[in-house]
């Protein structure tokens, strides 16, 4: 175990393993003046991609060669479950290097077909950028950043990505306009058109997800994935982000699909109800014609 403290808000936040009972996320900080803990049961497994219920499209990430794929949402959407499957999904099948970095690690994998190497940030390296530029220099045919958390770790993914590199990582956004706009206005001003245009470069897919109460009850995922072409980085060197949901029905034949189509599946199947896909929906409008479609 080791603690990653901050000195200024008086927190530390680890993984601890506790033998017999398996491992967990511990979060210390101060609440009123007075010392409190969160504590959170860590998987004891990786998923396979197929429980986790998303879109069978999304499986083709874990095929890609290069580039860089962002995984968005919201806190609690599940965004480090799909990494850690798509990740598992490639040591199931294919014989390739992967480098994860991750504060804490949350999945732990085995070597399968993969030889999959696991650096925690606080016990293995200080910060991400760190991690970053010494996994490009251990040969890796797949880089899994666990958060793209500041500015310098950004561009050295997009780097990696350009050269070659297939890189995963997960951003606090909501769609794929709000997963440019938030990189690019992470730079300074004068940095934000060359940013643009090596993301244009760089990007692979851009998958955005959010999980909803089951008619049945847990939870279930709706998603939606674009995969980034032509058009799409000629938006993205433009800053036309308005333009890249249009984008998704153009490149449907590459695996895209909208946050509403999912949605109206789910609530085809029965899985969601209507009033809760509608409260989800990016575009109500859209979703709303897609059930009438559907009967609904």
């Amino acid at each position: 175990m080791l603690w990653k403290s901050n000195a200024r808000a008086q927190i530390a936040d680890s993984s601890y393993r506790v033998v017999g009972l398996g491992r967990f996320r511990i979060n210390l900080h101060h609440e009123r003046g007075r010392a409190a803990a969160a504590v959170r049961a860590l998987p004891s497994r990786v998923p396979a991609l197929p429980e986790l219920h998303l879109p069978a499209s999304v499986a083709g990430l874990a095929q890609l060669q290069r580039g860089l794929v962002i995984i968005g949402g919201a806190t609690g959407s599940g965004k480090t479950t799909t990494l850690a499957a798509l990740v598992h999904e490639i040591n199931r099948l294919e014989s390739r290097h992967v480098v994860t970095i991750e504060d804490p690690i949350e999945y732990e994998h085995t070597h399968i077909r993969s030889l999959i190497e696991q650096v925690e940030i606080g016990a293995d390296a200080p910060d991400f950028p760190t991690a970053l530029r010494a996994a490009l220099r251990q040969a890796p045919d797949v880089i899994v950043v666990g958060e793209m958390r500041d500015p310098e770790t950004a561009r050295i993914a997009l780097s990696a990505a350009e050269t070659g590199h297939l890189v995963f990582t997960t951003l606090h956004t909501t769609d794929a306009a709000s997963t440019i706009s938030r990189i690019a206005d992470s730079f300074p001003q004068e940095r934000q058109h060359s940013i643009r245009a090596e993301m244009a470069m760089a990007l692979a897919a851009m998958l955005t997800q959010t999980l909803l109460p089951r008619r049945s009850g847990g939870r279930i995922p709706a998603a939606e994935l674009l995969m980034v072409g032509y058009g799409a980085r000629q938006h993205i060197r433009k800053n036309a982000l308005q333009h890249l949901h249009q984008e998704i029905t153009i490149t449907r034949k590459a695996g895209s699909f909208s946050m509403e189509e999912c949605l109206a599946q789910l609530v085809a199947q029965g899985d969601l109800n209507r009033e809760d896909a509608m409260l989800r929906a990016i575009h109500p409008d859209d979703l709303d014609i897609l059930l009438k479609g559907k009967g609904y």
